[in-house]
């Protein structure tokens, strides 16, 4: 699945190396490219850096400065930009970052799962080329499989993934990919809480720190403010996904909105449903492949029903994913027994998507109305040797060629009928 492919960069050097060299000259020239970099590395390879910079001979600090290009040095160092702005009227504490992050990226995951959030243009475009939502002829975009699997993704994997397809993108949008790839090294080691300033930045980049404003990784309180708050989201981005959060089997239960207590759903053998929840969107995540009956303060009631199960299949949701939904939101009284749901319930969401998918379409072009058997013999050998033969009734004389391979066979026929 395109999901799982694009989260085999788990971290920033997997990332890193599937950029050009151009790209990666330019980007080591910023000071926090490199300490993102360093950071990562392996203790031995930072064992070999120190001591390149950490010689035993003393240097005089002229031959020190020669190293660098008089029109690559700084003044004010990039780390303390920002300083001059003196004290904020209206300072965010780190609670209300945090708070204010995971609201943001919420509405996202909201939008995709079809509630009435509001997003931009910009983003909901990102979301269809990611392959997470499809839009067809004008109308209103609804998710796709992988965008249902990048839902049971904790939220560190789902920036991670969300963030690769933004910078994929980011070219085709006319922004500089290495000024993006500095600011957000740049970001990864700022200090959660204190404000920064925007005096400098480019018009691209401007419009890039308004997308990571929506995706909740800076707080800015208007959109002409003169500083801004990076999240915890985004301090925490250059390190990537491990392997283990990669796993929609491994996602973090516990740091569901409205899942204090870790899992909360209970599916009874009448197909009844019940989720002890008042977050909207696992409300709306339960809703994609489940009929809602009733709401109250802390609880849903849903029927798991043939119409809501191949609506949901028909959507691109398959029936694991369902069953996988349910197994790791199961709440703890279901995880007492074995098998956690009851084998009912999954054997006849598998058997709803079968009976789905019995019937297989093609399109196809049919040749009938043969004068003779051996016209009708002669066309269906050579459809067969080329492999476009579908389907063919040979007491009718009737066959269906593949629409692909229609021209062809049509080519031979009118040969064929020039020989007679």
């Amino acid at each position: 699945m395109k999901l799982r492919v694009q989260l085999q960069c788990k971290n920033l050097h997997e990332y890193l190396r599937e950029l050009n060299p151009e790209i990666l000259d330019r980007l080591y020239n910023h000071p926090a490219t490199c300490l993102a970099v360093y950071r990562e590395l392996p203790s031995l390879a930072k064992n070999y850096v120190m001591r390149m910079l950490f010689l035993d001979q003393p240097l005089p600090q002229a031959a020190v400065a020669l190293w660098v290009q008089k029109n690559s040095q700084r003044g004010a160092q990039w780390a303390d930009e920002g300083s001059s702005l003196g004290p904020d009227r209206h300072a965010r504490d780190i609670e209300s970052l945090d708070r204010y992050a995971m609201e943001r990226w919420e509405v996202i995951l909201q939008f995709m799962v079809g509630s009435p959030s509001a997003v931009s243009q910009d983003l909901a475009q990102l979301l269809i080329q990611a392959g997470l939502m499809r839009s067809e002829a004008g109308e209103a975009p609804y998710i796709t499989s992988a965008g249902f699997q990048f839902l049971l993704l904790d939220t560190a994997s789902q920036l991670w993934y969300f963030t690769l397809q933004y910078l994929k993108t980011a070219q085709s949008r006319g922004m500089d990919l290495v000024e993006i790839l500095s600011f957000l090294f740049q970001l990864s080691f700022s200090t959660l809480g204190r404000d920064y300033s925007v005096e400098g930045m480019s018009e691209s980049l401007l419009t890039f720190l308004q997308h990571l404003r929506e995706f909740g990784l800076v707080f800015q309180r208007k959109r002409k403010s003169r500083r801004y708050y990076p999240t915890r989201l985004a301090i925490t981005l250059a390190a990537g996904v491990t392997t283990s959060s990669a796993s929609p089997s491994s996602t973090n239960i516990a740091s569901i909105p409205g899942t204090k207590d870790g899992g909360f759903i209970v599916v009874e053998t009448n197909y009844r449903l019940y989720a002890y929840t008042d977050s909207e969107l696992q409300i709306a995540l339960v809703a994609l492949f489940s009929e809602m009956l009733y709401r109250f303060s802390n609880v849903v009631v849903a029927q798991l029903t043939r119409e809501s199960v191949q609506q949901a299949i028909a959507n691109g949701i398959t029936a694991q994913q369902i069953i996988h939904f349910l197994r790791t939101r199961a709440h703890p009284v279901l995880l007492t027994q074995t098998p956690v749901l009851p084998p009912t319930i999954t054997d006849q969401i598998r058997l709803w998507e079968l009976e789905r998918d019995r019937l297989q379409f093609t399109e196809g072009v049919l040749y009938n109305q043969f004068l003779s058997q051996a016209d009708f013999e002669v066309l269906r050998d050579r459809a067969q040797g080329l492999g476009c033969l579908v389907w063919q009734d040979v007491a009718h004389r009737v066959m269906v060629v593949t629409s692909h391979g229609h021209s062809e066979v049509k080519r031979f026929w009118k040969r064929q009928r020039s020989h007679i």
